[in-house]
């Protein structure tokens, strides 16, 4: 079971608030979380998209993060912290497909070009139907009569 998070937004008024009693930056394997107590309540920090507990990969980011948020005090547990183990493989894959979506596009529009290209030139030699699809229809018997052959 995931324990109950809360957001940013959340944070800030609670630090405007001063309702904030207590911060932990707490080490895991990948990096650190951050557990905020406020009245009766501890609760994780949460990523913004996902709403799992947020992991801070440096904590240099995380200081800066507390700092803007107003909070310059806490305590840190580095017992079950492990650099490097954690990633974000839903980022990396999303990251992935943009870059092959972007290389795609780029092949695709070249094609295009190309093509466009060629339909403008001139010296362009065009094939009439007819003649295709009387080609096709050679090729497919011939594919038919090799595969007869080899299910003998």
């Amino acid at each position: 079971m995931i324990a109950e998070t809360i957001d940013h937004s959340t944070l800030s008024r609670l630090v405007e608030a001063g309702a904030v009693e207590a911060v932990h930056v707490v080490g895991r394997p990948g990096g650190w979380s951050v557990v905020i107590r406020y009245g009766k309540a501890e609760r994780p920090l949460a990523a913004q998209r996902s709403r799992q507990v947020r992991v801070f990969k440096r904590m240099d980011t995380l200081v800066s993060y507390l700092r803007d948020v107003g909070i310059s005090k806490f305590d840190v547990y580095a017992v079950d912290y492990a650099p490097g183990t954690a990633s974000r493989p839903d980022r990396a894959a999303a990251l992935r497909r943009t870059h092959e979506a972007a290389e795609y596009d780029t092949w695709f529009r070249e094609q295009v070009e190309e093509a466009i290209r060629e339909a403008d030139d001139p010296n362009t030699v065009w094939i009439p139907h007819e003649v295709v699809e009387e080609e096709m229809a050679r090729q497919r018997a011939e594919l038919l009569a090799r595969l007869k052959g080899e299910a003998k």
